[in-house]
């Protein structure tokens, strides 16, 4: 492996709110539904993957993503489920009561739209209080989302069954915590190609994956942002690293021989796992074939309050 193949440099990450929570649901009518191509007809996998699907925490909305798929032996209701996050950036000039609130009613749009309104599921609270976990609130379910039954939803003691057409009530756990972590970590990836690109992306998210508590809410993402701001759609493309305008901007900072640099962006509930989550990424590429650089994103320290060194986290493979 070549010792100058990663960037001495930092990736700069957010302080956020988030909650954690465990989705259940059946997997479908007929076997076939886990793997067919219309996740529709598979309630998990399409509660899941719809819920989380569009991160927007630079717009001021939640960014999301799933965390883990969890065998039925290991769920509170014995189906099969997933555990999914759902994101806000903390202002720690603003009082938390607010952004708790703030926080809460922004899930509570993906929960009533997408997870309640998919046949068969359930929700829990899947943030239980454990070394490195910082939990600052609780959210109470019951106003934005257990009392959408028309006045006849079920208070129990721990959950809350909202009654649906569909003929299987929603349960709901009637309080979820509420954690502080890290969010907007990420990798960079100079690559030969756009080719070399995808696959090097796929197989760090694939690594990441098996990390406890972080999610790659992009999956791989090929746009990146910079520090600016258009009016209405919030911060633009990170178009000086873009492959496509390097012979055609004078500031472009796409290297010679490089063809696609996607990003990794990570969210986790402690800055350990968002390091174990860098760590096991940058390793699963390090030696692939097309990878030519490995990076990360940073605004010189002037924006987010968490430096993750990279020397530091794979002191290793800098010796």
């Amino acid at each position: 492996m070549d010792k100058n193949k990663i960037d001495s440099t930092y990736c700069e990450a957010f302080y956020g709110l988030y909650v954690r929570v465990l989705v259940t649901a059946e997997r479908g009518i007929y076997p076939g539904d886990r793997i067919d191509p219309y996740i529709e007809n598979d309630e998990l996998r399409f509660a899941a993957y719809r819920s989380t699907s569009t991160p927007a925490t630079v717009v001021g909305r939640t960014e999301a993503g799933i965390e883990a798929w969890v065998p039925k032996t290991q769920t509170p209701d014995g189906r099969e489920g997933a555990i999914l996050q759902f994101w806000i950036m903390l202002n720690e000039n603003k009082p938390l009561e607010s952004q708790i609130e703030k926080l809460y009613r922004e899930f509570s749009i993906p929960v009533r739209q997408d997870i309640l309104s998919c046949y068969t599921t359930s929700l829990y609270d899947w943030l239980k209080p454990s070394e490195g976990i910082e939990i600052v609130g609780t959210i109470d379910t019951r106003r934005y989302i257990g009392d959408c039954g028309g006045g006849y939803e079920r208070v129990n003691t721990k959950t809350i069954e909202v009654p649906l057409m569909g003929g299987q009530d929603f349960f709901v756990d009637k309080k979820l915590n509420v954690g502080k972590g890290v969010s907007g970590a990420n990798l960079w990836f100079f690559c030969d190609s756009v080719l070399s690109g995808r696959k090097a992306g796929r197989e760090a998210v694939k690594a990441i994956s098996d990390v406890e508590g972080v999610i790659t809410s992009f999956y791989t993402c090929p746009s990146g942002s910079m520090v600016a701001n258009y009016k209405e759609i919030g911060p633009p493309t990170n178009y000086r690293f873009s492959p496509t305008l390097k012979n055609e901007i004078k500031d472009s900072l796409v290297p010679e021989g490089i063809g696609a640099i996607p990003e990794i962006v990570i969210d986790g509930i402690s800055v350990q796992a968002v390091r174990n989550a860098m760590k096991v990424g940058i390793e699963s590429v390090v030696d692939m074939e097309g990878v030519k650089r490995i990076s990360a994103g940073n605004y010189q320290g002037k924006l987010g309050q968490v430096k993750l060194e990279l020397r530091e986290i794979v002191p290793n493979l800098f010796e």
